[in-house]
């Protein structure tokens, strides 16, 4: 049985499957992370989502505002042993529907070109390649995204 949970970035569910994550990107992009870690620091993030299976945190993600009709999607992860069963899609869902729900027209992203299961995921659930943004313009390992919200 899959529960999400909206919480923030507090979560010590979430703090565990971030340091899990941050693992998993440290070994794709080998002396690169330092300069993607510092983007990523969760200690301020409000809007977390994190999708448990039978009480056990199996998915994350989370939002932060990037302008005022803008939320910027951060921190995807699932556990290895429970990819491919559409649990990323369901945290996504939920966190586009939270955006909506606060106000929010569209949601961007950034992800790196090691991960072609995360580019899958996003053109998936219909996020548009654009043109890099803020800290990411001109860097070569980085896609963003955007996708506008159905409100």
């Amino acid at each position: 049985m899959h529960t999400i949970n909206r919480t923030d970035s507090t979560d010590p569910a979430f703090a565990t499957l971030v340091e899990q994550l941050d693992a998993h990107l440290a070994a794709r992009d080998g002396e690169e992370h330092s300069f993607y870690a510092q983007f990523n620091k969760i200690d301020l993030i409000r809007h977390v989502i994190v999708l448990e299976d039978d009480g056990m945190p199996t998915s994350c993600g989370a939002m932060k505002a990037f302008d005022e009709e803008t939320m910027e999607i951060k921190r995807m992860y699932t556990v290895p042993g429970s990819r491919g069963l559409g649990l990323a899609s369901q945290v996504l869902s939920a966190l586009e529907s939270w955006a909506a729900e606060l106000g929010y027209k569209k949601c961007v992203l950034e992800t790196g070109r090691r991960q072609p299961e995360a580019i899958a995921l996003y053109e998936k659930q219909g996020y548009k390649l654009m043109e890099n943004y803020g800290q990411y313009a001109g860097v070569e390992n980085s896609v963003c995204f955007g996708k506008s919200l159905k409100t």
